[in-house]
């Protein structure tokens, strides 16, 4: 399904600057996975997202998603395989966009495109099912421009311009970290209902590791551009957060030890 292969990512190569972001880095997952990504700020969580997404271009390695190399493709054709939320719930939407204009731009991202009307009677309709999941009445407001909407509402919409044309990757961004408690909770609870209801395949950055725990089949760990551990199945399931943060603790005085020890 998707498999990253040994990529190493440079910033400012060559320079006094220089940042190694991925270091040789490789991450394979199957149908249905769904894996979240923990790290210090830094680790190259959000490089690996954006290596993914096709917007950056390693210095080594490959991605291949269903089994095509997708490395070197330019990033509106990756956009054909993978569904995206980031952050700022600003992005990823066109503001002066209606909320049926938004979706249709969604539903028809990595298709051929020709003169014919954006917004049909049957698409204003699936526009309205897929809405009316998110019991947030954006069904009724279909004509309503997306820069009216409050931070989670238009997250709940980018949710679902994400998810709804079934993409083969679904990459989440730190999606709830600048929402407030509530629209936090009500944004993974929808998360996890799109990722279920469709089978998606997902790569999920959160900086909450009680997040990280209750969500997806497995969690891996960053640090410095590599992946430090996982865990899967029962291992994640019953981990704590203190362990967590001691098994990180334990891992990264090691690395620096042999660090100072050449």
């Amino acid at each position: 399904m998707l498999d990253v292969r040994g990529i190493t990512k440079v910033f400012a190569q060559h320079t006094p600057n220089e940042k190694v972001a991925l270091n040789d880095l490789s991450l394979s997952l199957a149908e249905g996975d769904f894996v979240t990504v923990i790290g210090s700020n830094g680790a190259g969580k959000s490089t690996l997202l954006n290596v993914v997404a096709g917007e950056f271009r390693p210095e080594k390695g490959s991605v291949w998603i269903d089994g095509r190399d997708v490395t070197r493709l330019p990033e509106y054709k990756v956009a054909a395989y993978v569904g995206r939320v980031f952050q700022d719930p600003l992005a990823g939407t066109t503001p002066r966009g209606t909320i049926e204009q938004n979706l249709a731009m969604a539903l028809a991202r990595g298709k051929r495109r020709g003169l014919r009307r954006g917004v049909t009677a049957a698409k204003r309709e699936l526009f309205r099912t897929e809405l009316e999941r998110l019991e947030l009445g954006l069904e009724h407001r279909l004509r309503t421009e997306v820069g009216l909407l409050s931070g989670g509402q238009r997250q709940a919409l980018s949710l679902v311009m994400a998810t709804f044309s079934k993409p083969r990757i679904l990459l989440l961004d730190e999606h709830t970290a600048a929402l407030d408690p509530s629209r936090a909770a009500l944004i993974t609870r929808l998360t996890e209902d799109a990722v279920r209801r469709y089978g998606l395949t997902t790569l999920m950055i959160t900086h909450n590791m009680e997040q990280a725990l209750a969500l997806g089949n497995r969690l891996i760990m960053m640090h410095e551009g590599r992946i430090l551990f996982e865990l899967a199945g029962d291992e994640k399931r019953n981990a704590t957060v203190d362990q967590l943060l001691a098994k990180f603790a334990g891992i990264r005085g090691s690395l620096s030890d042999r660090t100072l020890l050449g």
